[in-house]
């Protein structure tokens, strides 16, 4: 009863899926058990010839890479589901060549995958990692006294929820901002992933009436080292600007770098554009969906706030979408709209034509 009160009550499935994120995102191997087997599954980014090879020793043929649609989709799949390819010898080169490089294609048979191997993709995405595992399957209960994590299937699948439900404030204090001087930040855990999330309340919005709001995933390129290559730096500052002038406002700054890829995907995808490719295309060939957010827990936050109306300045309709399926009044929407620049009217232009945003049709940059 002791060590149950000193971890607060958390449920053992709770505690099992925030280890088994850690351990992936340290590159190490998890066990996923369902009701009848179970996969040992490692995660391909932090796999090296070492970690393979042993793998590969436990596999006896077995082994199964693990590829998210998009990615099998550029591989020359018919569609845009996941599935496995069976290794009889795995490889580094061959695990990297089907699973990050440009230009590779099928050679292999596209099998279904299991539901242990479904949530290994999902324990990826949670890690914020490439969704790309190798994949031993197991007889239920095996490795039961080897020293790694284990996991339910039910476990992963659940976890988003929970940690949905434990959203709260844990810190807030004045922060004086350029150009928005009387700002508050509070700080709330819980929600999406091990990862806290700010909200930047600016003045003294009046919760009676809708209250301007911002979501805005956090981009350490264009919110703090001013990238050429999005907006994203102009539409937080206008917007801090513009809610200081005119009566206050919410920004909930989230930590949901590169659409929900992270930030290490999102500097793999950067590469991928000074190739050529456009900025979904390049998460299509790392694996991705055009969207890897998700903002409920955005629109709880505005609840726990006080916010109930909204004035959503962006230009993302799945913003509006999101807040509004989530019980959420949005009155109006504002757009919030950076300067074009030579580096990034592909990437606006990518944003207005593929994903629908509110953009002008015409993108001119400055003349240099």
């Amino acid at each position: 009863m002791g060590i149950e009160r000193l971890l607060g009550g958390v449920a053992r499935d709770q505690l099992a899926a925030e280890r088994a994120i850690a351990e992936f995102r340290a590159g190490r191997p998890v066990v996923i058990d369902t009701a009848d087997t179970a996969a040992l599954a490692a995660p391909v980014e932090g796999l090296d010839n070492v970690g393979v090879a042993a793998l590969a020793g436990l596999a006896g043929g077995r082994a199964r890479l693990i590829l998210a649609g998009p990615r099998l989709h550029r591989l020359g799949a018919a569609d845009r589901e996941a599935g496995a390819i069976v290794l009889q010898k795995p490889d580094l080169q061959t695990i990297a060549r089907l699973s990050i490089e440009d230009g590779a294609r099928l050679d292999a048979p596209v099998l279904p995958i299991s539901q242990a191997e479904d949530m290994g993709l999902r324990l990826a995405h949670l890690a914020a990692l490439l969704p790309a595992l190798l994949v031993l399957p197991l007889d239920a209960g095996a490795l039961a006294e080897a020293p790694v994590a284990r996991v339910s299937a039910s476990a992963i699948a659940a976890y988003p929820a929970r940690r949905g439900a434990e959203l709260h404030i844990v810190s807030r204090a004045k922060v004086p901002l350029e150009g928005a001087p009387q700002s508050e930040f509070v700080i709330f855990r819980g929600g999406e992933g091990l990862r806290d999330q700010a909200a930047v309340i600016v003045g003294q919005p009046d919760l009676s009436k809708p209250v301007a709001v911002r979501l805005h995933s956090a981009c350490l390129t264009g919110d703090l080292f001013g990238s050429l290559k999005c907006d994203c730096g102009d539409q937080l500052r206008m917007t801090a600007r513009s809610m200081a002038e005119n009566g206050g406002g919410v920004i909930l700054y989230l930590d949901q770098e590169g659409r929900g890829n992270g930030l290490a995907s999102k500097i793999k995808a950067y590469r991928l554009q000074a190739e050529g490719f456009d900025t979904y295309d390049a998460d299509e060939v790392l694996g991705f969906d055009h969207d890897q957010r998700s903002f409920g827990f955005a629109a709880d936050m505005l609840k726990q706030l006080g916010v109930s109306r909204v004035k959503i300045l962006t230009n993302n309709p799945n913003k509006i979408a999101a807040l509004e399926a989530a019980g959420l009044d949005v009155v109006a929407q504002e757009r919030v709209i950076g300067r074009p620049t030579a580096q990034n009217v592909g990437y606006l232009a990518a944003k207005r034509d593929r994903a629908g945003h509110d953009i002008d049709a015409e993108l001119h940059p400055p003349l240099v």
